[in-house]
């Protein structure tokens, strides 16, 4: 059986006259705000797309960078704290804030830190983070979630561990030989997979980072399996994937699990930080897609573009949960492996 899981210059404000922003998809909106970004240094304060009206829209700090954000064809917001403020913000939280149960990440579309707090979080921890909540002022917004925040693993294509099952995210190769990659706490916690409950050895644990990230890489042992590089779309059909990149805030995105199948939802933050109960996990991608025990590792994707590795949630599928991933590119850097 099959296993499947632009370049821009930029000119001053003066250089040109005025025009409104371009319409433009959301990858060709991710290449351009790393430009604008890049170029904006200090004075950017973030980025988002606006997928209702087809606009990458880029926070500033004063009214000059704003003309040269529309001289790039993109929508300017001049708000008022810079990253350099969210970005301390963010490090004293996890200074004096870091409770498991807490999540927090830079919300672009409100120019603030986003604190969200789980139900296991009460009593005297509640107070510790309302405390220190309350001294960073209007950077940041302290908000309270009904379910627990947690790693997904449980009892893309299910993969089988000792005891437990996760989700095969893509398949990749390293050195020319076949690998796949799920999520890190998976890896770390079983050595030996099976595409089936108490199947034959399929691959083996490579390497594994969890917590502080959340991949691990596995190397396939079975000469007979199949390992194209597909995602299972859960309906019969599979969508190639040829590419791996980094998503933007107000992407439309999909994720592929064993234990809910195909989702869909948005990008709702970059860069977010999850304290799990098992350690913290830095930088990943936050969406408001729903996941379930078993999909952890599964993919986040956009049609051919590799995006993430379900890492956990809070919530379920009945509850409108929200989901947290670890960036492709960064796994693929670290481990030396390729996708397509």
């Amino acid at each position: 059986m099959a296993l499947i899981a632009a370049t821009l210059t930029l000119q001053s404000a003066e250089a040109a006259p005025a025009r409104g922003p371009d319409p433009q998809s959301a990858d060709a909106a991710v290449q351009r705000a790393k430009a604008i970004s890049a170029a904006l240094g200090a004075r950017g304060a973030g980025a988002y797309y606006d997928a209702g009206k087809h606009r990458l829209v880029v926070n500033v700090t004063d009214k000059a960078a704003a003309g040269t954000v529309r001289v790039a064809g993109a929508e300017p917001k001049v708000v008022k704290h810079s990253l350099a403020a969210l970005d301390a913000a963010r490090a004293t939280l996890k200074q004096k804030a870091t409770i498991p149960g807490t999540s927090w990440a830079m919300d672009p579309k409100t120019n603030r830190v986003v604190v969200v707090a789980d139900r296991t979080v009460q009593g005297r921890k509640l107070r510790q983070l309302t405390k220190v909540v309350s001294a960073l002022g209007d950077r940041v917004a302290l908000q309270r979630s009904a379910g627990r925040l947690h790693p997904l693993i449980a009892g893309g294509d299910a993969i089988w561990g000792s005891g437990a099952r996760c989700s095969l995210g893509f398949n990749v190769t390293k050195g020319g030989k076949p690998y796949f990659l799920t999520a890190g706490h998976c890896t770390s916690a079983m050595r030996n997979w099976s595409d089936e409950q108490g199947g034959p050895e399929i691959a083996v644990s490579d390497s594994s980072s969890f917590p502080g990230d959340d991949y691990g890489l596995a190397r396939y042992t079975d000469d007979d399996i199949e390992h194209p590089s597909e995602v299972d779309l859960y309906d019969g059909d599979t969508q190639e994937i040829t590419e791996a990149d980094d998503p933007i805030v107000g992407q439309h995105v999909e994720r592929s699990g064993s234990t809910t199948h195909l989702r869909e939802g948005d990008v709702l933050a970059v860069d977010a930080t999850a304290n799990y109960q098992e350690g913290t996990v830095d930088g990943l991608i936050q969406t408001s897609i729903c996941a379930e025990a078993g999909d952890s590792g599964g993919a986040l994707f956009d049609d051919e573009t590799a995006l993430g590795l379900t890492s956990g949630g809070r919530g379920d599928c009945a509850t409108d949960g929200q989901s947290y991933y670890q960036p492709v590119r960064e796994a693929l850097e670290d481990t030396g492996a390729h996708v397509g």
